[in-house]
């Protein structure tokens, strides 16, 4: 009998209709239709992994729930999921229970921001993960369906419910889903993945908690260049100025990538250019935020936006046309987690 070997519990309804309106009403779901997870369709969706259904990769606050392959993969069934993305999806869950990433605050806190997977490796290609053009835009079915799955699993299995639980004042639209390939071959920099240990022939997923993104438009030499990026990132309103933590990231276009590292700048150059020009007056700064700020990191004048050069994240995404890139302040009080796909 099909789904015999699954351990998770049944719902049994007489139409399609009536069991997406019975997990609209059960709260889960995102809001979107869903693919219903019925068993001979999770069994398949299994396919795509040696890993033990009964596996789990952690707890995920603040519910407290194991996150086992099982659930994880009808997380992944309900997103519209392949199988060979759930490999994908599980290592980018998994990378969510490290406890830099802060889950339970980022599930939990009135701030916007929710889960990006960015993903690097052979993996981009075969999964074809956009890392180009419009790659955080729609029209990418890797692109969409794991980001999504990541979500649904963080909101079902943590039991992170819209209201009840994640507090956002007002969230933004990648909390729907937000994953993206970085663009390793027109990147003249180290990938993220090398730069933070693996190998280059390792697949491996990055995830992030990016209160929205900024685009930043820009040309000329490398200097002007730099000098409205740090500008950009000078908004006295994200908690990476408000609280002095986390890792602000800027998505690099080719393009403007390509002017820097033609000009000399290497990834760690731009990292300090930027920690000493993207700060503020103490002077601009509310007393309640200066004070703060002080308590958790100290104060200088001008106040940088990270603690430490250390603590920006640069990668390089996005295809031809116009200079545009992107900053992605981040919830504040996180920090990156990666986690190699499991092959």
């Amino acid at each position: 009998m099909a789904g015999q070997g699954l351990d998770s519990s049944r719902v049994s309804v007489e139409t399609e209709q009536e069991g997406l309106e019975h997990f609209y009403n059960q709260r889960w779901t995102d809001g979107l239709p869903i693919v219903l997870p019925e068993p001979e369709r999770v069994e398949t969706m299994l396919k795509g992994t040696t890993l033990s259904p009964a596996e789990s990769v952690g707890s995920i606050s603040p519910g407290g729930g194991e996150a086992t392959v099982e659930k994880i993969a009808i997380n992944a069934v309900m997103a519209g999921c392949l199988p060979q993305y759930l490999p994908v999806v599980i290592a980018a869950v998994k990378a969510t229970t490290q406890p830099q990433f802060n889950l339970h605050g980022v599930q939990t806190t009135t701030n916007p921001c929710g889960p990006m997977v960015q993903v690097n490796g052979q993996i981009r290609e075969r999964l074809q993960i956009n890392g180009g053009s419009n790659c955080f835009g729609p029209g990418w079915r890797a692109n969409a369906t794991i980001g999504r799955a990541v979500h649904l699993a963080l909101m079902n299995i943590g039991e992170a419910t819209s209201d009840d639980v994640d507090k956002s004042t007002q969230g933004m639209p990648g909390k729907y889903s937000f994953c993206f390939a970085e663009n390793e071959e027109e990147s003249p920099w180290s990938p993220l993945h090398v730069e933070r240990g693996f190998k280059p022939e390792d697949d491996v997923v990055t995830v992030t908690a990016p209160a929205t993104t900024f685009n930043m438009a820009g040309g000329g030499d490398a200097e002007d260049l730099l000098l409205t990026i740090a500008h950009s990132l000078t908004a006295i309103g994200s908690n990476n100025f408000r609280q002095g933590g986390g890792e602000p990231m800027i998505a690099f276009c080719p393009q403007h990538a390509n002017i820097l590292a033609d000009a000399g700048y290497s990834k760690d150059d731009v990292k300090r250019w930027l920690h000493k020009e993207a700060r503020v007056p103490l002077e601009w700064l509310p007393a309640g935020v200066k004070a703060q700020r002080e308590r958790l990191t100290g104060l200088e004048d001008p106040l940088p936006l990270a603690p430490s050069w250390e603590g920006f994240i640069i990668v390089v995404a996005g295809g031809p046309g116009g200079l545009h890139s992107t900053f992605l302040p981040t919830f504040g009080d996180t920090y990156a987690a990666s986690e190699l796909v499991a092959r």
